[in-house]
């Protein structure tokens, strides 16, 4: 499992990470046994990033990595969690120092410690990004030491450029794959010039970047990829990364051409995002220790030729870019 050293802080983590959105809730039926065990096997694989967030089944997410780490001991990974989404409604009044840090209070018992390496402002409105009182506050819980260091989780470049102005803003969470690749246009060389940590989610496009998913699949009531097809639920480019499943799957189909003698679709999707230097950790979730055990493999991939790399740039201009690219 190759590293990173994750922006300016003191963390070197793999570079690929886990995504505990999965374990938590809004992707059907994935039992605690089935989470623990995909956790146990990313960590086993070599895994050293976990993010979650405190809504993700609320807090069932933060609680499963808490046992399945009390239960391996030793060294632990670096652990993100995010805060905001709790909110209700979700608008920029309630992003306040006292709200965040109540949620960050629940989050520090679910996890079982008493300081979160990395506190993430969940997928705040815009303009919550223009009030640098808030920014002071999550200055303020550093210093009390119940966080190492903050970031931010952001839906749309423009808000990923503004919220890295602020100077203590140690990382970016952001939408990035095949299907989503404007942050490469401007932001990522920024997020580099500042030494700001970029943790990609979303890498497999809510498995459109399997190969996995047909015309034919359902999806249970409880999953995203049915209850918020349209952006019913929150935004909608966190779901399929806002493609059109029809452009999706003539996209897949090409792509597929391009992956290596060995590798899985999603494999060679992941090795693609760490094609650029910019970024730090890929979180790919899992439903289950195979699944986990794969992703992590992808840490391994030789790295993509020049001429694969520009055959990828091709398919997404000619049939993904327009439905995309300027939205987010």
């Amino acid at each position: 499992m190759k590293t990173r050293p994750f922006g300016r802080l003191p963390f070197l983590v793999s570079d690929v990470g886990f995504g505990a959105w999965q374990i938590g809730s809004a992707w059907g039926n994935v039992s605690a046994e089935d989470g623990k065990a995909a956790l146990h096997a990313a960590l086993d694989a070599g895994v050293s990033f976990i993010d979650t967030a405190d809504v993700y089944g609320d807090g069932r997410s933060e609680k499963i990595i808490a046992d399945v780490l009390k239960a391996r001991g030793g060294a632990r990974p670096m652990v993100a969690t995010k805060a905001g989404r709790r909110l209700d409604p979700h608008v920029d009044a309630g992003y306040t120092k006292a709200n965040i840090e109540a949620f960050l209070d629940r989050s520090l018992k679910n996890l079982a410690v008493d300081c979160v390496d990395l506190l993430q402002l969940h997928c705040p409105p815009t303009e919550t990004l223009y009030r640098p009182e808030l920014m002071a506050g999550m200055d303020a819980l550093v210093q009390a030491g119940k966080i190492k260091a903050y970031g931010v989780s952001v839906e749309k470049v423009e808000e990923a450029l503004k919220a890295i102005d602020y100077p203590n803003v140690a990382s970016i969470q952001i939408i990035y794959n095949i299907f989503r690749q404007r942050p490469a246009d401007l932001f990522f060389r920024e997020a580099k010039r500042k030494n700001v940590a970029v943790i990609v989610r979303v890498p497999l496009a809510s498995g459109l970047l399997t190969g996995k998913i047909t015309a034919a699949s359902t999806f249970a009531a409880d999953d995203h990829r049915n209850f918020n097809r349209h952006g019913e639920a929150f935004d909608v480019g966190e779901t399929f990364a806002g493609v059109p499943l029809d452009v999706g799957f003539a996209a897949v189909e090409e792509l597929n051409k391009l992956v290596p003698a060995g590798a899985s679709l999603a494999q060679f999707a992941l090795r693609w995002i760490l094609m650029n230097e910019a970024v730090t950790v890929v979180i790919p979730g899992a439903r289950n220790a195979e699944q986990a055990r794969g992703n992590a493999a992808a840490s391994d991939l030789a790295a993509l030729s020049a001429e694969t790399m520009s055959a990828a740039r091709e398919i997404y201009d000619r049939l993904i870019k327009p439905h995309v690219h300027q939205r987010w």
